[in-house]
């Protein structure tokens, strides 16, 4: 289950279908990492062809991503069975 989300438009995006702050060619896959996300129950779950799922280092570390597109990426910190402090981030 998905508990926070810190970026704005991803928080609009996912409560209220509100997309107009996000790039329009990557809703779809953002869409479909937060479902996933909203379904899985261990971080791995979100190892999945094509997301490049890893765990972040240095400063992130105790975090994971996944790929969106480039550089950009969503960005989550894991709690029991629950997906906190998710966000929408160049982090390159």
């Amino acid at each position: 289950m998905i508990i926070s989300i810190r970026n704005k438009a991803l928080k609009k995006f996912w409560e209220n279908n509100e997309a107009s702050k996000l790039p329009a060619d990557r809703i779809q896959k953002i869409a479909m990492i937060l479902d996933r996300l909203e379904a899985a129950v261990r971080p791995e779950d979100m190892d999945l062809p094509g997301l490049r799922f890893h765990r972040l280092i240095g400063e992130q570390k105790g975090r994971f991503a996944v790929s969106v597109t480039a550089n950009w990426r969503i960005t989550f910190a894991w709690q029991d069975q629950d997906a906190l402090d998710v966000d929408f981030e160049d982090y390159h």
